[in-house]
């Protein structure tokens, strides 16, 4: 949705990417967010929370050893102390706006995967899911940047959605609420979506998979440029930027062929690769 050729980049090309101390910054706060809810609810104090993260980060760096680039040259330590000291801000917000001591989450860091009437198959990672006694679902979503102007909050409230509509089509029950919390600028955006919503987003959805499985056969992944272009890692190989693409992978047919197997979640001609360009719909990330 954001950019054709970017996908193309990253689904079928694959091209490494840097890791940016922002996201890697809220990774680590989501870490330390999700291991909070294992003390017992009186100890889910900021002070506990802040010590969790020197720990957090080193499994990071464990699993991730790739991030200890960011702070490459960091001799003494001060841009490590500094961008920790950023990520204890963080967590500390959050107390402001939300009361771990009264939370029980039903699940965190929750992996949800369904398989819609078409085949498409939808799959994401949820931060955190609450029921409540009355069985009312509540889907919530931490940000670590701060909340959008209005006329950019589609995006986010399409992601959350898009979680609901795993869940109505998993469980068969309709999230009372989608919560996103701002660590950023400690902002608290609601939404109660209905049956609507859902089948809206799933139409949304499945003109997406058509879209993705065209460009796919086809080869023509677009750019499509936004001020987010100054961001990406690829402008070396983008045309807006006077790059050229790698060589496709795939192999392609003509867009006017006049072959009749344009039905949705047909079977996709080209190499086995093919297939990771868009066997699911995905949405995972901080």
């Amino acid at each position: 949705m954001q950019c054709p050729l970017l996908y193309r980049f990253r689904v079928i090309d694959k091209l490494p990417e840097k890791p940016s101390e922002a996201a890697t910054r809220g990774t680590l706060v989501h870490a330390v967010l999700e291991r909070l809810f294992d003390a017992p609810a009186a100890d889910r104090t900021a002070p506990r929370a802040r010590a969790l993260i020197p720990g957090q980060w080193d499994r990071l760096l464990e699993s991730k050893p790739e991030l200890s680039g960011l702070f490459a040259g960091d001799a003494e330590g001060e841009r490590l102390t500094r961008w920790l000291g950023e990520a204890e801000r963080l967590v500390d917000r959050w107390f402001s706006l939300e009361d771990p001591t009264r939370l029980e989450p039903a699940e965190r860091e929750m992996f949800v995967e369904t398989e819609l009437e078409s085949g498409l198959r939808l799959r994401g990672v949820i931060d955190r899911v609450d029921i409540a006694p009355s069985g009312e679902v509540r889907i919530v979503d931490y940000k670590t940047g701060k909340a959008p102007r209005p006329e950019y909050s589609d995006g986010p409230l399409f992601q959350m959605t898009f979680y609901a509509l795993v869940i109505w089509r998993l469980k068969g029950v309709v999230p009372r609420r989608l919560q996103l919390v701002y660590l950023g600028s400690g902002d608290v955006m609601t939404y109660d979506p209905v049956v609507a919503d859902l089948e809206r987003v799933e139409r949304k959805l499945l003109a997406l998979w058509d879209a993705i499985r065209l460009a796919t056969e086809t080869g023509d992944w677009r750019p499509r440029p936004t001020k987010l272009c100054g961001w990406c890692d690829h402008q070396a190989v983008c045309p807006e930027f006077g790059g050229t693409p790698p060589v496709y992978p795939l192999s392609v047919r003509p867009a006017d062929s006049g072959e009749d197997d344009q039905g949705r979640m047909g079977p996709v001609r080209a190499e086995a690769g093919r297939a990771e360009a868009g066997r699911a719909v995905a949405l995972e990330g901080p």
